[in-house]
């Protein structure tokens, strides 16, 4: 745990069982809110049955998230009526959107804690204390490297959050209203925290934000993320930053330049285009063009041949017709990504694209979804076909979750939980989690690779 402090006597010894749910960015806030809870005297327990203090972190991005997120509320609910005195905390996205309604459906949730009051959590602990999250309030919270933050023991690889918010306003996205206006923090923040994790163990850094190509620009700097990736590459012990959710229309080529330039920021790009067709990337509200986005991704790979490029697209919105998906099918077909993950469009109230007319039927969504999907899983097993019988660098991360007789690890162009995997065999007795490993591929996969250790 960074920045931690002395913990009070009155909070000193409460267990706590936390379920983090949605993406990275979520996860950041995640252990921020244990940072400040385990600093105060808690203790984290796996088991919810053992727990004084049961938390879930929501997410609300789509309709599935949503369901995940009552499921994880109801489970707890249980739990805590088996443990009489304890308390169940909901935060995060759901938390922000619909307190006062799941306060009225769920009545066994003691405290509401939204985006914005993530620095309030140990307020939840206070006896007799007023219940957090009763009304909806704009998020306006931006974390700073002094705060706590909770980081397990033995960690190689973190997320670093540089902004909070987003103010690009895409027609089908609620994160705006979950998580306000775009707040950038300053790039000696995000050195200083980066510095901290690398002394609590940290190698590998992935930037993220829920826009991180606009990041500074709210306070003035728009070359601020090209200052950022230049700055981290002076951070002694930082061996890999990779780059997520960067929007393309602010993709300048001075962040290329910053890029390519620094030794321990990786050709690896997470850009999501959501489309091809520029009818729907208008209706989407994208600001940028089909013609745009390939200026953008002619001048990466240009700069960086060797650079694994990594897009989500957003099938079935409102009015998208047969040839604007065909578009679609031919730009991915085109382009060659290296990795893809593709959606059905959500209708969530409360966005303009949920209130347009030519809502498609889901299984027309879906089918639009799967052929691309499938068209890529042939593009990545040929793409990850070529590297047999090369060397690459890969982050050992320990035990295959296949089996104990073998290793994986991640090489550069496989980012945490999102991308697949490197499996080592024959792995010599002295490697260990954390380590970077020279590996020669022998197979490859659909997704993932196997090789052995040369050096």
């Amino acid at each position: 745990m960074t920045a931690a402090t002395q913990p009070p006597a009155k909070t000193a010894g409460r267990k706590i069982h936390m379920v983090s749910l949605g993406c990275p960015k979520n996860r950041v806030d995640t252990e921020r809110m244990l940072g400040r809870l385990l600093a105060e005297g808690g203790e984290l327990v796996a088991d919810p049955a053992q727990a004084d203090v049961l938390m879930v972190n929501t997410c609300a991005f789509i309709e599935d998230s949503k369901k995940e997120s009552v499921d994880a509320i109801l489970e707890l609910a249980e739990h805590k009526a088996a443990r009489p005195g304890s308390q169940l905390v909901v935060a995060g996205c759901l938390a922000q959107r619909y307190a006062p309604e799941l306060a009225a459906e769920i009545p066994e949730v003691d405290h509401f804690v939204g985006t914005g009051e993530i620095h309030r959590i140990a307020e939840t602990w206070t006896p007799g204390a007023p219940a957090l999250g009763g009304k909806k309030r704009r998020p306006e919270y931006l974390a700073a490297h002094l705060e706590p933050r909770y980081v397990p023991d033995a960690s190689f690889s973190a997320y670093l959050k540089i902004a909070e918010g987003c103010s690009q306003g895409c027609s089908f996205c609620i994160i705006p209203k979950l998580r306000g206006a775009m707040r950038s923090r300053q790039v000696e923040d995000c050195v200083a925290e980066a510095r901290q994790l690398v002394q609590a163990g940290v190698v590998e850094i992935n930037l993220v934000a829920q826009d991180l190509t606009h990041y500074g620009e709210d306070y003035g700097d728009p070359d601020a993320l090209a200052k950022l990736v230049r700055a981290l590459g002076s951070v002694d012990g930082l061996r890999w930053v990779r780059l997520h959710y960067a929007y393309p229309h602010n993709f300048t080529a001075d962040l290329v330049a910053a890029m390519a330039e620094t030794d321990n920021c990786l050709p690896y790009v997470d850009m999501p285009l959501q489309h091809a067709s520029d009818a729907v990337l208008k209706a989407m509200n994208r600001k940028v063009t089909r013609a745009e986005m390939e200026q953008v991704l002619g001048m990466l790979r240009a700069a960086m041949p060797d650079i694994t490029l990594r897009t989500t697209f957003l099938v079935g919105h409102p009015g998208e017709t047969e040839d604007d998906f065909e578009q679609l099918v031919d730009f991915v077909e085109a382009w060659r990504f290296d990795r893809v993950g593709c959606f059905a469009y959500s209708q969530e109230e409360g966005t303009p694209s949920a209130r347009r007319d030519h809502q498609l039927p889901t299984m027309v969504k879906r089918a639009r979804r799967d052929r691309i999907m499938a068209m890529q899983r042939h593009i990545s097993r040929e793409k990850l076909a070529g590297l047999r019988g090369q060397t690459v660098e890969v982050l050992v991360e320990g035990l295959s979750d296949e089996t104990d007789l073998l290793l994986q690890g991640r090489m550069r162009g496989q980012a945490p939980e999102i991308d697949g995997v490197t499996y080592i065999n024959d792995a010599p007795d002295d490697i260990g989690r954390g380590q970077l490993r020279q590996v020669e591929i022998t197979q490859t996969e659909d997704y993932d690779v196997i090789g052995h250790v040369v050096a």
